[in-house]
């Protein structure tokens, strides 16, 4: 069985451009690594309507429990303005003791620390499987990705004992953070339909506006909560206001607005698409307006209660690091939720200070202290 180094093998998935829904080779490749491990690997082609083609990756060592698994994604953020950076983004380099490069630490740095974690390990023969759930789609519309491969292997009834999932957690120093849930994120899409007419005679009209602006007004106003335990606040921001007017002299027949809303485990989406109708159907019915709503939901909020592995994980972490990480459920969503449904699940990677960012990059130490945490993880978790 060979052995992978964790930066020799950062650099080779950074290579491949990645971007978001584009594979590239990179989920071939990385299989071909993985079967050279002994993993079984399954490539998963996903494709819905409206959207593109997804290749995952769902490989297996060993077939008995208990199944650990480590999910991932290879797929990236487009780079922006290459001129900005010290690099081609997609040509790595290691400068001043970093690794330059687009998904230096989002996160295909963090499946490299695991596979080579794998590949070190003293213990060949242990009692269980370990598995990777890798996908492309984590950066873009999430349809193809993650979402399906759960559901395909529910219908295998394919067993996941836990899952470490390698997201860049830590906000400036490797060991601050474990994430053992997220909010969930909610998306409106909010139409108010008025009568066009001159603004000379308002009496003639309808005017949409003077409804948004009261609902607007109000749904900023609500205190959702004031947090709980494991969660920050609740929190809804407007995010988009628009009225398609051409004229400066005609009140509008629409106007629209977008808003988000970021939820703790006080409340469902169900609970608070009810909450904000009754507030959108009151204030119409007084302006003599009628609206219409579209809700999108990227995750419900979920928690993952913290159990003996977390905390063997929370252990092998302040040992490497010298730092007890903080069980937290901040930051914005992750595949996290959709693996939740069929297992217990935390996330721990590097250190994601320069994530989507201009010559994103990941300290070689870091790297190396990684891949020793997930090798000590593993090692304890068959103990």
């Amino acid at each position: 069985m060979p052995i992978y180094n964790e930066l020799k093998l950062a650099k080779e998935l950074i290579k491949f451009p990645s971007v978001t829904p584009v594979d590239a080779g990179i989920i071939k490749f990385l299989s071909k690594k993985l079967r050279s491990l002994g993993f079984k690997c399954e490539i998963l082609e996903f494709k819905s309507k409206n959207s593109k083609p997804i290749k995952n990756l769902y490989a297996k060592l060993g077939n008995s429990r208990p199944n650990f698994c480590f999910a991932g994604h290879t797929d990236v953020v487009p780079p922006g303005n290459l001129r900005q950076w010290t690099t081609n983004p997609f040509k790595p380099l290691v400068k001043k003791n970093f690794l330059i490069g687009r998904g230096a630490n989002d996160m295909k740095a963090s499946i490299a620390c695991f596979v080579s974690a794998v590949s070190k390990l003293k213990n060949k023969k242990f009692d269980g499987s370990i598995s990777l759930l890798i996908t492309g789609d984590e950066e873009g519309l999430a349809i193809n990705g993650t979402k399906k491969v759960v559901d395909y292997l529910k219908r295998k009834k394919e067993k996941i004992d836990f899952c470490l999932v390698g997201e860049p957690t830590n906000l400036n120093k490797l060991g601050e953070m474990i994430k053992i849930g997220r909010r969930g994120s909610m998306t409106g899409r909010l139409s108010i339909f008025g009568v066009q007419g001159h603004v000379a005679y308002p009496h003639r009209a309808k005017n949409p506006s003077d409804s948004l602006i009261k609902i607007l007004r109000k749904i900023k106003e609500i205190k959702l909560d004031k947090g709980t335990k494991n969660f920050q606040p609740s929190n809804l921001e407007i995010t988009k206001i628009n009225i398609d007017n051409h004229a400066d002299n005609v009140i509008p027949g629409s106007a629209n607005a977008v808003f988000n809303i970021r939820f703790n485990n006080k409340h469902t989406s169900g609970s608070l698409k009810k909450k904000l109708n009754l507030i959108f159907r009151s204030i119409t019915k007084k302006t003599k307006c009628k609206f219409k709503i579209s809700y999108e939901v990227s995750g419900e909020s979920f928690l993952s209660k913290p159990n003996k592995t977390t905390f063997m994980i929370q252990d092998v972490v302040k040992k490497i690091t010298k730092i007890k990480p903080k069980l937290s459920t901040t930051g914005g969503t992750s595949d996290a939720r959709f693996i939740r449904k069929i297992a217990p699940c935390l996330e721990f990677g590097l250190v994601g200070k320069t994530m989507h960012k201009i010559d994103e990059c990941v300290s070689l130490s870091d790297l190396n202290r990684l891949t020793i945490i997930y090798q000590n993880i593993l090692t304890k978790y068959f103990k």
